[in-house]
C-alpha cells in the first residue's frame, strides 16, 4: 500500500496520455504515481468499515436510549478519526522510507563495479514479472542512464502527492463511518436503526468485494459474497479480542 516509484521510473501515464519528459535526477525526488491505487482505497474503506462495525455490533439496541446511541456514535466517529490520522502517518512514513530506499538502490547501481551485479540490483528493484521478460540489453541501458545521472541534491523528501494521498487515507477511513452510522441519526427506534445499519454495512462490503473482484480478475459476484463473509469474520475476531 505504501509503495512509491523507483528512481528510474518515469511518470505514469493517465488515461493513455504520455507524461512530459522530466530530468532523470529530478525524477528521483519528484516521480509521480496515482495518489492511491484501487487496492489501497479498498483497504482503507474496509478498515474504517470494520472499525465502526465493532461499535454497532456490540451495541445493545434493545435497551438503548438517545444518550446511549449518542455515546456509541461519538465513540465510533472518534475511533475512526484517530485511526485515520494514524494510518495517514504510517502511509507518509512508508513513502519517505521508499524514497530513501530508492536512493540507496540508485547509489548501489552507480557504485557496482561489475555490470552483472548492477543488473541484479535493478532486477530486484522492479516487479518480478517485468524482470523475467526484460533482456539484458534493457537492464544495461537502464544502468547506463543511471550512471549519467548526477547525484540528487539534499535528502529524500515528501512531495505534494504524498500529502494528498495521506489526506485521502484519512478521509477514506473516517468517512466510511457515516453510511453505517447515519440510520441511528434518523430513526428513533434503535433496533430498526441497527437493522438498517447492518444492511448498509453488508451492501458496502459486497460492493467493495465486487470492485476488488473486477480489479483482480476474479468473479465479481463471488468475490463480493466472499468479502461479506470475510468482513463479518474480521469484525467477529476484533470483538472477541476486545477491539
Amino acid at each position: 500500500m505504501w509503495a512509491c516509484c523507483a528512481p528510474w521510473d518515469c511518470a505514469r501515464t493517465e488515461q493513455g496520455r504520455h507524461p512530459p519528459k522530466l530530468d532523470m535526477a529530478e525524477n528521483l525526488n519528484n516521480s509521480r504515481k496515482r495518489l492511491l491505487d484501487p487496492t489501497e482505497r479498498l483497504s482503507e474503506i474496509l478498515f474504517g468499515l470494520i472499525m465502526v462495525l465493532t461499535f454497532t455490533c456490540t451495541f445493545s439496541a434493545a435497551q438503548a436510549g438517545r444518550v446511549e446511541v449518542r455515546k456509541m456514535l461519538l465513540g465510533a466517529l472518534g475511533c475512526n478519526l484517530a485511526w485515520g490520522i494514524i494510518d495517514a502517518v504510517f502511509y507518509l512514513m512508508g513513502c519517505f522510507s521508499e524514497r530513501g530506499h530508492s536512493r540507496l538502490t540508485f547509489q548501489a547501481v552507480r557504485k557496482a563495479t561489475d555490470p552483472g551485479e548492477a543488473r541484479r540490483i535493478l532486477a530486484d528493484a522492479i516487479p518480478p514479472v517485468l524482470a523475467s521478460v526484460l533482456p539484458e540489453s534493457e537492464f544495461e541501458a537502464m544502468r547506463q542512464k543511471l550512471l549519467l545521472m548526477p547525484e540528487p541534491a539534499g535528502r529524500p523528501r515528501l512531495v505534494a502527492d504524498n500529502w494528498m494521498a495521506a489526506l485521502g487515507v484519512f478521509l477514506l477511513v473516517s468517512l466510511s463511518t457515516f453510511p453505517v452510522a447515519i440510520p441511528f441519526l434518523f430513526f428513533t427506534d434503535a433496533q430498526q436503526a441497527l437493522r438498517i445499519s447492518n444492511g448498509v454495512a453488508i451492501v458496502m462490503m459486497f460492493v467493495c468485494g465486487y470492485w476488488f473482484g473486477e480489479y483482480s480478475g476474479l468473479r465479481p459476484w463471488k468475490t463480493g459474497v466472499a468479502m461479506v463473509v470475510l468482513g463479518a469474520a474480521m469484525v467477529g475476531v476484533t470483538i472477541v479480542f476486545g477491539g
